[in-house]
């Protein structure tokens, strides 16, 4: 039993590393490709030689890196708090009131989670023109808001219940403390796990969003990265320069894997203690 159970591991062990290298293998070609001068055409294959900056100096100048990732940070901040805010409020209810109504409003907000939101683009571009709203860069932050809302009430109902006790709310009912008074200084400061994980999984999504920002941005000026990187998209005339795309997906993920690392602690905190019970 005793050597069954080693080689079980050691298998186990064995498909770690190999899924590992699937996943890091492109990453380090594409690394390696990104450290080229951009007019280095040689096989990618051939890893780390004549390694340059000059692809990445023309994707920082080509893609106005500064001004996409201001527009970017400004779309992300501005739709993860309201994202924060509406999730945590509208969950704190549904978590805590033992009705059908409640019962009925967290399946509502659960449903969002199976309805593609591409399906009823077009009736919401109709409804956005016939409101008059402008088109520009904080248009998407509509739909990012509404797309996110559904997950994020599911992650902050069900640490709600599981990871916030009732008793702490009952002695602070006890000192005085009205509902509002309850929930921004006692329950929301204990949601900290949660909405770290709602920040980064929320976030992530609507810093890489391709689709609604195509959609909704019609000015160059306030293109975030995902469409500041269609510059680097070539054709039969001038086809793409690899190194450079290439320069342009890390500079445009960089940003995003230093708030990983400075909120990862909160992170699997938050995924796991939410999912005990609901």
């Amino acid at each position: 039993m005793t050597s069954r159970k080693w080689m079980g591991k050691g298998f186990t062990q064995l498909a770690v590393i190999l899924i590992m290298a699937l996943n890091l293998i492109p990453l380090i070609i594409a690394f390696s490709t990104s450290l080229r001068d951009p007019k280095d055409n040689t096989n990618p294959l051939v890893l780390f030689q004549g390694m340059s900056l000059a692809s990445y100096k023309a994707a920082f100048e080509r893609m106005h890196f500064l001004d996409a990732l201001w527009n970017s940070v400004v779309l992300t901040g501005v739709s993860v708090i309201f994202v924060v805010l509406f999730a945590a409020m509208a969950s704190y209810p549904m978590a805590r009131l033992k009705t059908k109504l409640s019962k009925f409003m967290y399946l509502f907000f659960l449903s969002g989670l199976v309805v593609p939101a591409q399906m009823v683009l077009i009736p919401i571009v109709q409804m956005i023109n016939a409101l008059h709203i402008p088109t520009n860069q904080y248009t998407p932050i509509f739909m990012f808001i509404t797309c996110s809302l559904p997950f994020s009430t599911f992650l902050y109902t069900g640490f709600i219940r599981s990871g916030v006790p009732e008793e702490v709310e009952e002695a602070a009912h006890i000192d005085g403390a009205g509902l509002f008074q309850r929930f921004w200084t006692v329950v929301f400061p204990l949601l900290l796990p949660v909405t770290v994980s709602v920040i980064i999984t929320q976030g992530v999504w609507i810093w890489n969003d391709y689709f609604f920002n195509m959609i909704f941005i019609s000015g160059a000026g306030d293109s975030p990265l995902p469409l500041a990187m269609l510059g680097f998209m070539g054709d039969q005339q001038n086809p793409t320069q690899w190194n450079v795309l290439f320069a342009a997906c890390f500079l445009c993920a960089l940003p995003l894997l230093l708030v990983f690392l400075f909120l990862q602690k909160y992170f699997v905190g938050g995924m796991t203690v939410g999912a005990v019970k609901g």
